[in-house]
């Protein structure tokens, strides 16, 4: 592999994992799926705990692809990672963890807040289908809360104040108004949609503008009190 070139651990809000410069404000794990050259095999995943976690926690540095251990994929934001099936990691964003553990058990109206792998065994059920491919389902724009992700021509877009803001890696694009009687292909597993509407707020790549959603902490990168 040319050392220049980009490796493939980039996710798309489809869930797949391609090659790219960009990197984006978020990292995930989900398990060791690199071979001993830095190249991906046909698995993408190791284990049903997705998650997403900050970029810079207390200054500790690692490789992207250490032999054997797990491997980092990038988001371009946390909408992003939430589209793909990741949920925010309890450990560097406890906090996060919290209000999106708290919002989960709201929209289901659970007597408490659910353990992390109560919400990924549930996740995964919702990612992928026995084929291992990514499930999607028909929605209605005008139902879906601020945060989903959908398919709009074939793209995905973020859903943000009745609109649809196009992605790409180096953000999002003007936003476009859609029919909320539309129905588009959603992205983002239901339970995750569900505690979008319970309240739950992701962090947006700055290209998204103001919308409805809560702004950067501070004008910075995601962080968190702290799997």
């Amino acid at each position: 592999m040319n050392a220049k070139s980009p490796l493939q651990n980039r996710v798309l809000p489809t869930g797949e994992i391609v090659a790219h410069q960009a990197r984006g404000l978020l990292m995930g794990n989900r398990g060791c799926i690199h071979n001993a050259d830095r190249t991906l095999g046909v698995t993408r995943w190791r284990t049903k705990m997705w998650i997403s976690c900050v970029l810079d926690w207390r200054g500790r540095k690692r490789d992207v692809m250490p032999p054997g251990r797990w491997t980092a994929l990038f988001f371009l934001d946390e909408a992003t990672a939430l589209a793909a099936g990741h949920r925010p990691c309890g450990y560097c964003r406890r906090e996060d963890h919290r209000w999106f553990g708290e919002a989960w058990r709201s929209a289901r109206q659970l007597a408490q807040r659910p353990y992390a792998w109560e919400m990924d065994v549930a996740l995964h059920a919702e990612r992928v289908d026995r084929r291992r491919a990514k499930l999607t389902r028909p929605a209605r724009f005008g139902d879906l809360p601020d945060g989903a992700m959908v398919l709009k021509e074939g793209q995905p877009a973020l859903v943000a104040g009745g609109m649809a803001l196009p992605w790409s890696f180096d953000g999002y694009g003007r936003q476009e108004p859609v029919s909320p009687d539309a129905t588009l292909t959603l992205l983002t597993p239901p339970s995750i949609v569900a505690a979008l509407a319970a309240g739950y707020r992701p962090y947006l790549h700055p290209t998204a503008g103001r919308t409805a959603m809560r702004s950067f902490r501070q004008g910075e990168r995601p962080g968190g009190a702290g799997k």
